[in-house]
């Protein structure tokens, strides 16, 4: 859970330039109309649409926001630090940059935001910019445009007015108010260059664009068109799945259970077939999945290809001989193989990406076993919560998908070079799909089984026919929790994923009138954990991590709820040097910004450089203590701040057939009753508003004074708390020094820390002797022997183990005797040589020495071997 530190900042607060890039421009002249509708000025007086409201973007610390049918360009940054710089010479009288000339604004520096001009005829609802920042895709509720994004330096100009960019019209036939509203467009993570945008309309019709700015009818045609109701009903891959031209509009069951509520799909950096899986959420609660979906030219990253050859080749090799794999297994193994083939035989073209990236390798779409792959769903949901009778909790408004870690480990198997360390390589081997409904109910699943590449058999496969239908995908419900209250949950209500710069198992989900975050990786890699290391007692953890609240959620900002004419913009996160970990959103009026602790240490190395201080550096000063938790500034309500509609309906009578009764005195007619209630309609409903207005602010100032006393409580706590630290709080005894007070607590502290530590090792030593451990294989064997020896020695009743051994003290009587008889014969054969004459038998000296020297060593041998005997007999004896 990322810790909040403030909301809204100043330099986007009430009364600054940050907060005119979110205010609409007033609608004036006679044209306008004075209805409101959906929280800003419409151009149209029908109600708006609901569906998602994407109309922040981001670019690094630029910030790109759509504002009715412009879009508003703004640099945080630069406005931030001109913020700063203007409050610090206001208060100081100088500048607070060494280098700044207190003449930059008479010079027209750039003021950090800017206009940008488009040609959409209505309000923009959705902007989606391009994985390398160059395009940015602009979309209304029926049409798409494609931008080129001007380059920082163009709207850093000292000139200030708007700028015109260049626009396409994607699919001037196609994407047009006759035909179906659009769901979702996104860029493909495979495309060449990020110049690949998908898009998908209600209908279920999804489009493929190459876009190529040199070739103008890349914009006026997709590549690849599917229709899904088709290809959910298809039998072979030879059918025509295109969309229909005939622009029928007529009901049928496809056309209402079909209805597409958002699409999305995993991160390029994901592993196996995800960055090629388009994923779709229909209206009604069904889920599909779309693999493989790749354009005509599509560039993989370095370890996409190696990855899959590898699996697909060990698939294969482990079903050829096992007769317990079905037969279309075997035959969808087969396809695989074939489409894997055919990429393996291309020469891959090289070609320049942006500055900064490496190059980008461009490959041909195969063609066999199609180019059309097969529809996979609808999903089944296990283990999913029972139907409610709330109809909103069936109805799907978004959906977010974290694809699978790549198994880095088979990948790189006996080679000596590693893959550098990147964040997609951790998490789960197994992908995560999120999905939430227009209640804000968060289903949480897991993709156990893998979505992998599946294609329709051709109509002259005899096989397919002959073998039974497959067992429909599954998706395993994981956690399953409510973001919203009852109260907050209304028709118009679309709650929308927005992810998270730190980690891809976090989100953000902005309904109309809460943001909230969502955070997997509590259980991630747990999951994981348990998942690839097998050992005892797994099922039970696996039981106890799916029973438990596993995911962290955290209600991070609310607005009234009731107040459905001000609804939240999806959130866009940042993370920059100066804005540090940063979330934005807006209603139509102003923004809504949260500012976060940055994670430490930061992981990315291109962070880190950036965080490089430079030589003009001026340390910040050091922040206050926070006291109270961080709660959102109170922005006065808008509507105290609007202009009356009466005098714009006068302006309309007057003009009209009722112009002259305007001036006349008040006569009761038909035509008067027409005016007059004309005129209650619109002051009715503007004394609702302001009375409304004026309540919410009686309660602000009540809630206000309540703040104000627990923030002095707290306070005189802190306060107090502080007195005790430096001994301020003793006023009957004598005063002490601080210093003094301080060195006698950290002396006690000290004290009390040996005095713990010396009965830890106490009780340490006592368990320490009241445990009895095992002993080990040789203190077994030794007391084995010993009570042998015991048993011989006579010390123990008992037979001795080996019987064929003669006992010690029978080999020590033994060798006592032939010690005896030794020494009698050694004394009677010097007896005789000293008594009787040697015969003349001459023995030579040498020969009489050597024997002597022989004998007397053979006793001493004896005499040691003895007294070795009867010494260990002593020991053995003691012991």
């Amino acid at each position: 859970m990322p810790k909040i530190l403030s909301f809204t900042p100043e330099f986007l607060s009430s009364g600054t330039p940050g907060e005119a890039l979110f205010k609409p421009a007033p609608a004036n002249g006679p044209g306008a109309s004075f209805s409101f509708s959906n929280g800003f000025y419409s151009s149209t007086k029908k109600a708006a649409k609901p569906g998602p409201r994407r109309t922040i973007a981001r670019r690094g610390g630029e910030v790109f926001i759509a504002v009715g049918k412009e879009i508003r360009w703004a640099d945080l940054s630069y406005m931030k630090d001109k913020y700063e710089d203007t409050k610090f010479a206001k208060e100081h009288g100088r500048s607070r940059r060494r280098d700044s000339d207190a003449s930059q604004e008479s010079e027209g520096y750039a003021q950090g935001y800017r206009t940008l001009k488009t040609t959409v005829a209505e309000d923009i609802r959705q902007l989606v910019i391009s994985p390398h920042a160059n395009y940015i895709a602009i979309l209304t509720t029926h049409t798409v445009h494609i931008a080129l994004l001007p380059e920082p330096r163009e709207l850093t100009a000292k000139d200030s007015g708007p700028i015109k960019m260049k626009t396409y019209t994607l699919g001037p036939t196609t994407h047009v108010t006759s035909q179906t509203a659009i769901a979702s467009a996104l860029w493909h993570p495979l495309g060449v260059n990020g110049t690949c945008l998908v898009t998908v309309t209600e209908d279920a019709i999804v489009r493929v664009w190459e876009l190529s700015t040199a070739d103008r009818w890349s914009f006026d045609r997709p590549t690849l068109a599917i229709d899904l109701k088709k290809l959910a009903d298809g039998t072979s891959v030879d059918q025509d799945f295109g969309a229909s031209l005939s622009g029928n509009k007529g009901f049928s069951p496809d056309s209402f259970e079909m209805e597409v509520a958002s699409a999305c799909f995993a991160g390029r950096g994901s592993g196996g077939w995800s960055p090629m899986t388009l994923w779709v959420a229909m209206r009604e609660g069904d889920i599909y999945a779309l693999c493989p979906l790749l354009p005509e030219k599509w560039s993989p990253p370095p370890t996409l290809i190696p990855s899959l050859s590898v699996s697909i080749v060990a698939k294969v090799a482990s079903m050829e001989d096992d007769p317990t794999i079905s037969q279309q297994s075997k035959l969808l193994a087969q396809q695989q193989l074939a489409w894997m083939s055919e990429i393996d035989n291309q020469e891959p073209v090289h070609i320049e990406s942006p500055a900064g990236e490496p190059p980008a390798e461009i490959y041909t779409r195969p063609t066999k076993p199609g180019r059309v792959p097969k529809l996979q769903g609808p999903f089944e949901i296990d283990l999913a919560p029972e139907e409610s009778s709330d109809e909103l909790d069936g109805f799907l408004s978004d959906i977010f998908v974290a694809g699978a870690k790549i198994d880095a480990d088979d990948l790189m198997f006996g080679e000596e070079d590693a893959l550098e360390e990147d964040e997609d390589q951790e998490g789960l081997s197994i992908g995560v799909v999120c999905f939430v409904t227009s209640s804000g109910r968060l289903s949480i699943c897991l993709d156990l089984d893998g979505v992998e590449a599946q294609w329709l058999p051709k109509n002259s496969s005899k096989v397919f026919r002959l073998m039974e239908e497959p067992e429909p995908p599954s998706l395993l419900t994981f956690e399953v929790m409510d973001l919203l209250r009852g109260s907050e949950t209304w028709d118009g209500n679309w709650p929308v994923f927005s992810p998270d710069y730190n980690s891809r198992y976090s989100f953000f989900v902005t309904d109309s009138s809460s943001i909230t975050f969502v955070s997997l990786a509590s259980w991630v890699f747990r999951l994981e954990a348990e998942l690839s290391e097998a050992s005892v007692g797994n099922d039970f953890r696996l039981n106890l991590l799916a029973g438990g609240h596993n995911s962290t959620r955290e209600r991070l900002y609310t607005q009234k709820s009731d107040d459905h004419s001000s609804p939240l913009a999806a959130s866009c996160v940042l993370r920059d040097p100066d804005l540090g970990y940063f979330l934005l959103s807006a209603t139509p009026f102003s923004p809504v910004a949260i500012e976060f602790e940055s994670p430490a240490p930061d992981s990315s190395p291109e962070f880190r450089r950036s965080m490089t201080r430079s030589p003009t550096y001026d340390p910040e000063p050091d922040k206050p203590l926070i006291l109270c938790e961080p709660r959102p500034a109170y922005e006065p309500p808008h509507t105290l701040g609007e202009n009356s509609n009466i005098p714009t309906l006068l302006e309309q009578l007057g003009r009209g057939k009722y112009s002259k009764l305007l001036k006349e005195e008040v006569r009761l007619s038909p035509a008067t009753l027409q005016i007059m209630t004309a005129a209650h309609k619109v002051l009715s409903e503007e004394t609702h508003r302001i009375s409304a207005a004026a309540a919410e602010l009686f309660r602000r100032c009540e809630r206000l004074q309540i703040d104000l006393q627990s923030q002095i409580k707290k306070a005189n706590d802190v306060a107090s708390r502080v007195e005790q630290v430096t001994g301020d709080d003793n006023e009957e005894g004598p005063v002490v020094c601080m210093n003094e007070a301080v060195e006698k607590r950290i002396k006690d502290a000290a004290d009390r820390q040996a005095k713990l530590t010396e009965r830890i090792e106490k009780i340490r030593r006592t368990v320490t002797k009241g445990v009895r451990r095992e002993l080990s294989d040789k203190e077994k064997a030794w007391i084995e022997e010993t009570k042998s020896l015991a048993i011989r020695l006579g010390e123990e009743e008992g037979e001795a183990t080996e019987t064929n051994v003669k006992q010690p003290y029978e080999r020590y009587e033994e060798a006592s005797v032939l010690w005896g008889d030794l020494k009698e014969q050694v004394q009677n054969v010097e007896k005789d040589e000293g008594g009787i004459k040697s015969p003349n038998v001459k023995v030579p000296s040498e020969i009489r020495k050597k024997k002597l020297e022989q004998v007397f060593g053979l006793l001493d041998r004896e005499t040691a071997l003895v007294e070795a005997t009867k010494g260990r007999l002593e020991r053995l004896s003691l012991s």
